[in-house]
């Protein structure tokens, strides 16, 4: 944990008490900082109070005198109004701040963020790792992981914190400051929090704010979004080095995953053959963690090295296992169509496993995919709907489980022989109908994995 110890004395409201706002709670009462804490969950609450802590209702009189309020980042700050507590704080002029901000003002790190509507995750993981594989110090945590505030204390010169940052969290830090900054790509999300798509491109942007001579840039140019950032930033640069990485195209300054192979500055330097990172979105992954590993001072070869030993997010196309030789993808992650789409896009001869709670949609966006498709295996309340978008163009059973639709899938794969042929779980759908979280659905898919992979070897003997 880190003490926040330049709030001692202050008293700090913070409301949202997830594992955040705990760890934020925690951190300034162990500065020095009084707390006033609230939350509109009653059970959060309760856990906040089982943590020893008081809870009170975050009205203008429990605000008033308060140095700051620390607000969790799902918690509405300006779309589509201002929480009640944000909006008291406004009116009483205090500043509303996260849990990244506090780290920053304590111990003035060095940071490398990476943003992005997609990506983010994998690429602040696989920086992370490729930096810790070259002996650097590198902790990660924002919106991956730990909390930040639960992260070790780093002196000057010990490393670097690599931070995942929602659009959430960058408009919470307004004293935000990465020597390296990663920008993927913006593609329409979080509207309902932003109101519009140049409000949630100018917080996007901000991943680049203060920037100055020694940083660097590094960003996408295959989304119009993000272009104009970039031309704005090549406009008006400041000095920083700036990156630009595509997988449309081989660029003759900057980063290129094109044609299975990784480009630097229009020169090839490794072919992109990472089991463990599949298909054309993890390859502006790669070249963007990739870019941010050159700008903090490592060599190709360590890069590439590190790359291959990278094992992948759980639940992001992680290898669960496999059974009889054919593999079983879990990308329980994928909760609407557009992250199954990555997914679809990565193999050519699919055992398709989806469903769960429906999203506004259904999956009538996958068509063009529909082709890689050798058969469908049906789950939970989407399966009836899914199965009349799919009609005759996939061959699909309605499973109802997860144990029945593996089941399932994998004798579709017998049957038909096919070498490249993979079971993969992307339900582009939520969990709550039968699990408590994707993660608990991806979980129980490579248990069930593991038991089917035990029982063919057993068979096999």
């Amino acid at each position: 944990m880190i003490a926040l110890t330049h709030t001692g004395g202050q008293t700090w409201a913070v409301f949202g008490l997830a594992r955040s706002g705990l760890a934020a709670a925690r951190a300034l009462v162990a500065g020095g900082a009084r707390v006033r804490l609230g939350d509109d969950n009653a059970a959060s609450r309760v856990a906040a109070e089982a943590a020893g802590f008081r809870t009170v209702p975050l009205n203008d009189a429990a605000l008033a005198g308060c140095a700051g309020l620390l607000l969790a980042p799902g918690v509405p700050l300006t779309h589509p109004a201002p929480h009640d507590v944000a909006a008291a704080a406004a009116r009483l002029g205090i500043p509303v701040v996260g849990d990244i901000e506090l780290l920053l003002r304590e111990v003035a790190p060095v940071v490398y963020g990476v943003t992005g509507t997609n990506g983010k995750s994998t690429t602040t993981a696989l920086l992370a790792h490729i930096l810790q594989a070259a002996g650097q110090r590198a902790v990660l945590g924002g919106n991956i992981g730990v909390p930040v505030l639960d992260l070790p204390r780093l002196a000057a010169g010990e490393g670097s914190y690599v931070l995942e940052m929602s659009s959430y969290q960058i408009d919470l830090t307004p004293g935000w400051h990465a020597r390296i900054a990663v920008l993927l790509n913006i593609t329409p999300d979080h509207l309902d929090r932003h109101g519009t798509m140049e409000n949630y491109a100018a917080v996007k942007a901000r991943i680049f704010a203060g920037q100055g001579p020694g940083d660097t840039a590094v960003i996408g140019v295959d989304d119009e979004p993000c272009r104009v950032i970039h031309a704005r930033l090549a406009a008006g640069n400041s000095g920083r080095h700036i990156v630009p990485v595509s997988i449309e195209r081989v660029l003759d300054e900057g980063v290129s995953a094109v044609g299975g192979m990784l480009h630097e500055n229009g020169r090839p330097v490794f072919a992109l053959d990472f089991p463990a990172l599949p298909g054309a979105h993890n390859g502006q992954n790669i070249a963007a963690a990739y870019a941010a590993a050159r700008a903090a001072g490592l060599e190709p070869d360590a890069i590439r090295a590190a790359i291959a030993g990278f094992p992948g997010l759980k639940h992001r196309l992680q290898r669960a296992g496999m059974v009889d030789g054919i593999p079983c993808i879990n990308d329980s992650k994928a909760t609407n169509a557009e992250s199954t789409a990555r997914a679809l896009a990565s193999f050519e001869a699919i055992y398709w496993i989806a469903g769960g709670k429906p999203k506004e949609g259904g999956i009538a966006a996958l068509r063009p995919y529909f082709p890689r498709i050798r058969h469908a295996s049906l789950i939970g309340a989407a399966a009836a709907d899914f199965a009349a978008t799919l009609g005759d163009a996939v061959p699909h059973a309605i499973c109802a489980t997860l144990d029945r639709a593996l089941d399932d899938a994998l004798a579709a794969a017998r049957r038909d022989g096919l070498k490249d042929a993979v079971v993969l779980l992307s339900p582009a759908c939520a969990s709550f109908d039968q699990f408590r979280s994707f993660e608990h659905r991806g979980d129980e898919f490579i248990r069930l994995v593991a038991m089917r992979a035990g029982q063919a070897e057993g068979a096999a003997a």
